[in-house]
């Protein structure tokens, strides 16, 4: 009796999380303006009206065979949408605008879809499917937002932000990090935890005792690699690297912008000078050769994450300041802003090791290829989320964004891009062994 009142609990829990996740998706969109919901903001991205449709048709998809009675309405649309982050040639409308459904159809899809589930997920008796659909659409908020970052001012509808945390000067640092062990990945037999597929299975990975930088690097530190002719030098970057920099005209970090001899920021909402203590977003291309100019190296998986979850005593802690949940206190996550604050804003959220801002204010590229851990079991309903990746081409990235939600923060989290993706909201630092 109490394991089934327990599983009540877990599953309205579950559907109380996901209702606020369509909210916060519903809101997101409203940013956009008009007929630029059919704009293209990212190449590497569909328009803006495919994820209109795909996060409602991803839950439908995924769910309704689960749930008896419930019938197909719209076998175009449920495949339309269905596709996935990429652009695929077949099966999707041209990248005309005027070939794409209207705003009204894609609407009406997704409020019968809603009204269709509404109730019936009470009889989902796999929760993990809830997990599942309740993080795809966090993920898709999160990609969402740095795709309307890139649309011009004047499409979006301009939010408030509130003053973040003034910045004192950064005393820029490297830590030191002894000898051990760094525990990765979530055990299958922990049944209370959710994981994607590829966070298993836990194993233990020997460091050997290296340094790290305390803080994120800085918008100022770039500038003085990029001052320093290192968006001009081939021996800072792997030939694919250097190709594609010069094929793609990449001059400076796509978040930055030159005018009138000085440099901005791009905001969500606006063009400020550029903070110079703010981390720096770019490609993991850039950020290795500014590690190579820098004479260093970016972590490993494993190296960031002892940096960020162990202690002196080889033990692991659940986030880097201890055991209790995300805070305010603690940095910008939780879709607590658009932007970023100063690298050194958050002392409270240091991890044992006194290295600073590991959750928030910007995923963090490391050197590992994204593969499988040994041991890992594709989802059979989502074979591909993280199978297709695992090509050599992707790689690894840990810690969060402030635009990422605080149940992906966990310490198995992986997330994962090619190296020349310089959209998503990313920094680094960097290591020396």
């Amino acid at each position: 009796m109490f394991a089934t009142e327990r599983r009540l609990e877990v599953q309205h829990d579950l559907l109380t999380r996901l209702a606020d996740a369509r909210s916060q998706t519903d809101k997101l969109f409203e940013i956009v303006r008009g007929e630029a919901l059919y704009e293209r903001p990212i190449p590497e991205r569909h328009r803006i009206i495919f994820y209109v449709g795909h996060l409602e048709a991803f839950d439908w998809n995924l769910l309704r065979p689960h749930l008896a009675g419930i019938k197909p309405f719209h076998p175009q649309f449920d495949q339309l949408f269905a596709f996935g982050i990429d652009p695929v040639d077949g099966g999707l409308p041209t990248d005309q605008p005027r070939d794409w459904p209207s705003l009204d159809q894609v609407r009406g899809y997704v409020n019968r879809v809603r009204n269709s589930l509404h109730g019936a997920l009470d009889h989902v008796t796999d929760l993990t499917l809830l997990h599942v659909a309740i993080e795809h659409r966090l993920m898709h908020a999160e990609t969402l937002a740095y795709m309307f970052h890139q649309l011009p001012l004047e499409d979006k509808a301009r939010e408030e932000e509130h003053a973040g945390p003034s910045g004192v000067p950064v005393d820029f640092r490297m830590v030191e990090i002894p000898a051990g062990e760094a525990r990765l990945g979530l055990s299958r037999n922990d049944g209370a935890a959710f994981g994607w597929d590829n966070e298993y299975e836990a194993h233990a990975v020997a460091v050997p005792a290296f340094a790290i930088d305390q803080f994120k690097v800085t918008n100022g530190q770039f500038l003085r690699f990029l001052d320093a002719g290192g968006y001009d030098d081939a021996s800072l970057w792997s030939p694919v690297d250097w190709a594609w920099k010069n094929e793609a005209n990449i001059k400076q970090p796509v978040f930055w912008k030159h005018r009138d001899g000085s440099w901005f920021q791009r905001t969500m909402f606006a063009e400020i000078p550029l903070p110079q203590d703010w981390p720096v977003y770019v490609s993991h291309a850039e950020a290795s050769a500014y590690a190579r100019w820098a004479g260093k190296k970016l972590p490993s998986e494993a190296q960031w994450h002892r940096a960020a979850y162990c202690s002196g005593e080889n033990s692991e802690r659940a986030y880097p300041w201890g055991t209790e949940g995300p805070r305010r206190r603690h940095g910008y996550f939780d879709f607590l802003k658009w932007d970023p604050s100063p690298v050194n804003a958050f002392p409270r959220g240091h991890s044992a090791f006194e290295v600073a801002g590991l959750l928030g204010n910007g995923w963090e590229w490391t050197s590992s290829v994204f593969a499988p851990f040994d041991g890992f079991e594709a989802f059979p309903f989502y074979p591909g989320y993280s199978a297709n990746f695992f090509d050599g081409k992707h790689y690894v990235m840990k810690g969060g964004s402030p635009r990422t939600e605080a149940c992906m923060l966990r310490r198995s989290f992986r997330n994962w891009f090619q190296p020349h993706y310089q959209y998503v909201y990313a920094g680094f630092r960097c290591v020396s062994e």
